[in-house]
């Protein structure tokens, strides 16, 4: 976790809370880290950290982008700022389908 807050401090985005939401408990077997932020101005932000050796092709997006929805019905509220932080081989179709959907996309592969 202090390495994801350095790493967004580094992009200038800082959180006045910060919590991780296991993918079980929105029902997804996924191996992903899913933390759920208020940033300063009171808004939620989703921050999903994947890590992988394989590459993320476009089906994993699209599940990615379900992973966001679910976890808007789980806090019962609008999520408006989504940030994804991939460590893996990404498809260029997969990282346009999330930058559509309105994802910040960090790729570090």
């Amino acid at each position: 976790m202090k390495a994801l807050v350095e790493y967004l401090n580094q992009k200038d985005i800082i959180f006045k809370s910060l919590k991780e939401i296991l993918p079980k408990e929105l029902g997804s077997r996924k191996k992903v880290t899913l933390h759920l932020g208020v940033d300063l101005k009171g808004y939620y932000a989703l921050v999903i950290e994947l890590e992988k050796k394989s590459r993320v092709l476009r089906k994993e997006a699209v599940d990615l982008i379900e992973l966001h929805e679910k976890s808007e019905k789980y806090i019962g509220s609008k999520i408006t700022k989504k940030y994804i932080v991939i460590k893996a081989p990404l498809c260029s179709h997969a990282k346009a389908i999330l930058e559509e959907n309105g994802w910040k996309v960090w790729h570090e592969g």
